[in-house]
C-alpha cells in the first residue's frame, strides 16, 4: 500500500522538511552572541540549506550597525546638545 511517503520521511513532490523561519532566526541571534546549543548548531547543519543563514546573518549584521549608529548619534546628540 503506498502512503505517499518514502522511506526517509519525505512526502512524494515535496521538498525535504526545512527549518522553519523562527529556528533561523533563534540560531541567528544565539550565533551572534555565542551561547549556541551543540544539539541546535547539528540542527542547524542537517537542514542542508545554508542561504536562510547567510541571508539572516546579513540582515541581523545591517539591523546591528544601523541600531549602533543611532545610538551613537543619540548619545552624540544629547552630550552636545
Amino acid at each position: 500500500m503506498d502512503t505517499g511517503v518514502e522511506e526517509d520521511g519525505e512526502q512524494d513532490g515535496d521538498a525535504p522538511a526545512g527549518i522553519s523561519f523562527w529556528s533561523v532566526v533563534l540560531s541567528t541571534l544565539a550565533a551572534a552572541i555565542g551561547v549556541q546549543s551543540k544539539a541546535n548548531k547539528q540542527r542547524d547543519f542537517a537542514s542542508g540549506r545554508v542561504a536562510p543563514f547567510i541571508v539572516a546573518g546579513l540582515i541581523f549584521t545591517a539591523l546591528f550597525v544601523v541600531v549602533l549608529v543611532v545610538v551613537v548619534r543619540l548619545v552624540i546628540g544629547l552630550a552636545t546638545g
